[in-house]
């Protein structure tokens, strides 16, 4: 009788995949608004993954893990079943793969195969759990958090009101203090779904404050240009179509090519909104795992207090959003440590997601790909000279990730990647003779040393909360090192922190290694292990003054300090006290111009159109394009497709080309900053604008064009 009736559940499952793939090809194929992007984004984004996590029978993962690695198969699925698609299509005449509708076909059919795999596969155990679900009354304060984000950064964009954004810090604050507070006001049972809302709400109040990228000084304009490319060719060129190195290690990415044109493809949705709304959706999964990594080694409340201090530096919720490419790198990062760090999997289930996820980590960022190398490598080494080895991390493990990573990025894009690894390396090498001269590291690596003057008072409190952050980590791993906390930790999570703090003094002590990829960006991934050590810090620094109520005096301190260090990066402190922000969401309006659209990239719509107006009214084949680096970086790079080379950077002394068009974007026109390669000028310095015509204009940018030129 059971099995009849684990057979007819089995059934439902069939049922179920056959009755998506109808909805689903309905809601592509007459294009119904709004639900084609939902609906088509959580089949896309689960199900496929789901059909996987059944197919290789991973029974031993909790609800959490199985979201979770349904999500990371699901998106590895799309970017290398794209690159299937992309490779084997051309052979039969299909000359745009990625188009609408060989993607629908093939990814859809594939889905359906797999489908009737995991029904045929089945021996007898449930393909689904029944899942019961009951409303917890602080689950709807909880939901609408992120919707107050929304509405928050929609009202500010619209009317530069900060008000709503600056209601929901204090939400999160609070809602923070509760759970540290009372097991009864918020139960242990929700601490995944706080994490989940808050991690959300910091992520799109910064995401949507701007119709346009917003670069955070970072790679996004970049990214999206690489992107349009792939989307507009409907075609991945496994060769850099530039000579450039920058060019060619972005363009290896399928994070940022192949992955975004089948969401934009199968969604119909804009490609900005497709990096604006659904990476970071998918990017919030990163805390949710790192929650459920730090919960096995250290509890429950412990991880929801480590993952708040991982979500709250500012890092995580600015600059990683104009990297695309290191969101859905961090996701598969996250899933590697999930995967080794799991004792409950079967050591062939154990492997095949481990291929899986190191795969989609290679093609997705090449620097997180060399930092997790470095990790395994190291730790492999350190468990067999302990005499120590682990079966969760073999020297198979390694040398396959080794191998993969290696060949893709010798032999896509011209060798880009590997080439960049070389050179990076020459330049650390060549730094070493600046090894004893202090200004030869990043700011942020002397900042983070307390050795640069704070500019106010304001920011002297901030960087205050933040030195006691990394004063408390210190103490967290010497209280693990001397074994006097009493805390089951995973043995190959002890050996990753020990690792991460090697590579943190690698970073401060070797100069030029720091600016590899960014200290700030560096720091953040090393949070992956640091922060539990922060909380760790607390209690054993509490525990050395006095053992008595030590977890109620720990929690107090770890309020004190992280309340205030949340409230200072997010930039609340700095709006709510009228000082130096660098907050976009929230002190854009008062903002100084250069901060706000040279160094963080934010765009004007304005800019946007003058730019389009370029795309389709000037033969840029024919013509020399002049803008500053502002414009030419942010504007014309992503929205215009004109690579950084094909744009001349203005200066008080261009001498424009009888074929010459000048653009000038707000920064320029309304601001009067004028961004050179080494100086800034006034937009009354460039003299030779009086010889030229002014043929457009929008009331914020502006395009000129030589006298004897006739308009195309």
């Amino acid at each position: 009788m059971n099995s009849i009736m684990t057979k007819l559940k089995s059934k439902d499952f069939l049922v179920a995949t056959l009755f998506l793939q109808v909805t689903i090809y309905a809601m592509l194929f007459f294009d119904v608004p709004i639900a084609r992007q939902v609906i088509g984004f959580i089949y896309f984004t689960f199900v496929p993954g789901f059909i996987i996590v059944k197919l290789l029978k991973l029974n031993e993962l909790d609800g959490l893990e199985t979201v979770l690695f349904s999500v990371g198969f699901s998106v590895a699925f799309l970017m290398l079943a794209g690159l299937l698609i992309n490779e084997v299509c051309p052979l039969f005449g299909v000359t745009r793969p990625l188009s609408f509708l060989p993607l629908t076909i093939i990814l859809n059919g594939l889905i359906l195969i797999g489908g009737v795999l995991a029904y045929l596969r089945n021996d007898g155990t449930k393909l689904w759990k029944t899942i019961t679900f009951r409303l917890h009354p602080i689950a709807l304060f909880l939901i609408g958090l992120p919707v107050l984000s929304v509405i928050g950064s929609i009202w500010a964009n619209a009317y530069n009101n900060n008000s709503i954004l600056l209601f929901m810090i204090i939400v999160t604050s609070l809602l923070f203090v509760i759970a540290v507070a009372s097991k009864k006001l918020l139960p242990p049972k929700l601490y995944s779904i706080a994490v989940l809302v808050i991690a959300l709400s910091l992520l799109y109040h910064c995401a949507l404050v701007s119709n346009y990228i917003t670069s955070f000084g970072s790679d996004v304009p970049r990214e999206y240009f690489i992107f349009r490319i792939t989307q507009e060719n409907a075609y991945w060129i496994p060769t850099n179509p530039y000579e450039d190195i920058t060019y060619g290690r972005a363009h290896s990415m399928l994070s940022i090519t192949i992955l975004p044109t089948i969401y934009s493809n199968l969604l119909n949705m804009d490609p900005t909104w497709v990096f604006k709304i659904l990476y970071p959706l998918i990017f919030s999964l990163v805390p949710l795992g790192l929650y459920k990594i730090w919960k096995g080694g250290f509890g429950s409340k412990r991880a929801l207090i480590s993952t708040f201090f991982f979500m709250s530096n500012a890092i995580f919720y600015t600059e990683i959003l104009g990297l695309n490419k290191q969101m859905i790198g961090e996701l598969f990062f996250v899933l590697l440590l999930l995967t080794i760090l799991n004792k409950k999997l079967k050591p062939i289930n154990k492997m095949a997601c481990f291929i899986v996820f190191s795969v989609a980590l290679v093609v997705s960022h090449y620097a997180l790909a060399e930092i997790f190398i470095f990790f395994v490598s190291l730790a492999l080494v350190l468990l067999v000279v302990m005499k120590r080895p682990s079966r969760n991390l073999t020297i198979s493990m390694t040398i396959f990730f080794f191998v993969v990573m290696f060949s893709w990025y010798i032999y896509t894009s011209g060798s880009a990647v590997f080439d960049n690894i070389i050179s990076y390396g020459k330049y650390v090498y060549n730094s070493l003779g600046d090894f004893f001269n202090l200004a030869s590291r990043q700011p942020e690596v002397l900042r983070g040393l307390g050795l640069e003057s704070p500019p106010t008072i304001w920011n002297a409190i901030s960087r205050g909360f933040a030195y006691v952050t990394e004063f408390l980590i210190i103490v967290g791993f010497i209280g693990l090192i001397t074994k006097r906390r009493k805390i089951h930790l995973d043995r190959n999570f002890f050996v990753f922190n020990q690792i991460a703090i090697l590579f943190l003094a690698l970073l401060i002590l070797v100069p030029g290694l720091a600016s590899t990829m960014n200290m700030t960006r560096f720091y953040h991934v090393l949070l992956f292990f640091f922060a539990p050590l922060c909380v760790i810090g607390a209690e054993f620094l509490v525990r050395l003054i006095s053992k008595r109520e030590s977890k109620l005096w720990a929690s107090i301190l770890l309020l004190l300090v992280l309340v205030p260090y949340f409230l200072f990066q997010t930039g609340f402190a700095y709006e709510v006290t009228g000082s130096d922000s660098w907050s976009v969401p929230l002190s854009k309006h008062r903002m100084n111009p250069y901060r706000l659209r040279r160094l963080l990239g934010y765009v004007d719509g304005r800019d946007v159109f003058s730019t389009q107006w370029v795309l389709n009214s000037v033969d840029i084949q024919n013509t020399s394009i002049y803008a500053d680096i502002s414009s030419r970086n942010n504007m014309l790079l992503p929205y215009g497709g004109l690579p950084l080379e094909d744009v001349i950077v203005l200066s008080n002394a261009t001498n424009v080309a009888e074929k010459g068009t000048v653009y000038l974007s707000r920064l320029n026109v309304i601001d009067d900053i004028i961004v050179g390669a080494l100086h800034v000028w006034n937009k009354s310095e460039l003299s030779f604008l009086n010889d030229m015509n002014l043929i457009y204009t929008n009331g914020g940018s502006e395009i000129y064009r030589n006298m004897d030129m006739n308009q195309n």
